[in-house]
């Protein structure tokens, strides 16, 4: 029987049960209930459960879903999901660095809609670096997704790269280690240091190129309507996952934007929203208050409250990283930038301070002395968050950033070894690193030399692309 993952009514109701108990809202009732039905808990980590044995089951699914969707949460006015209130609530939101109208679209002239690049600058540089960046702390991360802690940490003792400070590998990894701990596996097979050739296919790259498009079609004057029907138009409904399938599926249904984010969507608070940030960062250097709108405005389409401001966050993040600001900028300066554009009370604006707090606690600063720093992570938020919720990994995110010094290898590799959603956060650590370091001739050949500057991707108009060429479209819709 073919079961589709993050769809199932039956599945898809634990995952509102612990949504809404995060959230401070009364769960009992229903909970029992489906308890007392048969109703089985949502998977801890893939995204399908077994066939239910009882049909009448989904339809109690549907009709407890919707009794859960009318219960308001209390935490409504420290979280809110509408940009005007973020602002009221952001008392240090940054002013624009400049005059921030609305960029037109851009003349279609070939592959990406542009025409003939640009001379290298040290922006295009810069670019290429954070582009490079983010695939290979994606690439790095991709064959654990989905491990617990204790299985990457087994796999890179065994193998002899514990401090994680290269790719995974599975020579000389122990039989039992492998039979305990098995690799992705839609990943094995591109990404561990025998066999990768050139970066493979990964939603968190398919999202920046989507990004592109979208700026190029439609400028920064944007909708989020917009965005609903560029992904339509070019991302198979397949390589969606969580928050971005359910809200592909209400699109289908004819579910519009805001309703499309919040209908049946237990993940409006996963990490989906953070990892399509990158483009709005890139495009408004120096501008993080810029950046977080236009995040905004993509990220409503899926998420809500703490599942925007990942995206706001990140994109306010690269934007402060990504101005020429030479020696001055540090990752501390960047991520209090970040912080500047969400509201300050909210549980993401606490999972951020809280990772760079227990970072800068750690006594040694090395990379062994980060295991302390993930195992308070974990301590904190493991019970009760899904791996992929935002709030674990953006704690992480920050711990590992803070820890590295926004380090290159120390940052993509902290970041993948402290487990949850390997691949985002090496990514999202990537593209923030490759920033800070300014060229790709700044980062070590062992991360950057396997891409050969090509790009798998399931948008078929990059799909092939260099990393090279991905800077200067970039660069190209700064204009």
């Amino acid at each position: 029987m073919l079961r589709l993952t993050w769809v199932q009514p039956e599945d898809l109701l634990g995952h509102e049960l612990r949504q809404a108990a995060q959230e401070g809202r009364d769960t009992s009732g229903v909970e029992r209930r489906w308890r007392e039905a048969g109703g089985h808990p949502p998977p801890e980590r893939a995204g399908a459960s077994p066939p239910l044995q009882d049909p009448k089951l989904r339809a109690l699914a549907q009709q407890l879903l919707d009794e859960l969707a009318s219960t308001p949460s209390p935490l409504r006015a420290l979280e809110p999901t509408s940009l005007s209130e973020i602002k009221e609530l952001a008392t240090s939101w940054p002013a624009p660095s400049a005059p921030h109208p609305a960029r037109p679209a851009l003349e279609d002239k070939g592959r990406g809609g542009l025409g003939a690049a640009p001379p290298e600058t040290p922006a295009t540089k810069t670019l290429h670096a954070s582009w490079l960046g983010r695939a290979a702390g994606c690439l790095l991360g991709k064959p654990v997704e989905k491990l617990p802690l204790r299985g990457i940490r087994a796999i890179a003792k065994s193998t002899s790269n514990w401090p994680l400070n290269t790719w995974f590998t599975h020579r000389n990894l122990p039989p039992d280690v492998a039979e305990r701990y098995p690799w992705n596996r839609r990943s094995r097979p591109t990404s561990l240091a025998e066999n990768i050739d050139g970066m493979p296919e990964d939603d968190d790259l398919n999202y920046p190129l989507l990004g592109l498009l979208l700026l190029q079609r439609h400028g920064t004057g944007f909708t989020t309507a917009d965005v609903a029907k560029l992904w339509l138009d070019e991302l198979p409904a397949g390589r969606t996952f969580t928050a971005e399938r359910v809200a592909y599926r209400n699109l289908l249904d004819g579910i519009e934007p805001p309703e499309a984010a919040v209908h049946h969507n237990p993940f409006r608070e996963w990490i989906g929203a953070q990892i399509r940030a990158d483009i709005f960062g890139w495009t408004n250097p120096g501008d993080p208050a810029g950046a977080a709108e236009l995040a905004h405005r993509d990220a409503t389409l899926t998420h809500t409250a703490n599942g925007v401001y990942g995206e706001m966050f990140v994109a306010a993040a690269i934007a402060h990283a990504s101005a020429p600001s030479g020696s001055a900028l540090t990752i501390r300066a960047t991520l209090d930038a970040a912080l500047s554009v969400i509201p300050p009370d909210s549980r993401y604006a606490r999972a951020i301070r809280f990772g760079i707090e227990t970072a800068r606690a750690e006594p040694t600063g090395t990379p062994a002395g980060f295991a302390s720093v993930v195992d308070a992570l974990h301590a904190r938020y493991a019970h009760d968050h899904h791996w992929v919720h935002v709030l674990p990994n953006a704690a992480l995110l920050a711990a590992a950033l803070t820890h590295a010094d926004g380090d290159f290898t120390g940052s993509i590799c902290r970041a993948v070894s402290g487990g949850w959603d390997t691949d985002s956060n090496g990514a999202t650590a990537g593209s923030i690193a490759g920033l800070l370091a300014g060229s790709p001739d700044a980062i070590d050949d062992r991360w950057t030399a396997p891409l050969k500057n090509r790009l798998s991707t399931s948008v078929a108009d990059f799909d092939g692309i260099g990393f090279d060429e991905l800077a200067r479209l970039t660069l190209e819709a700064r204009t």
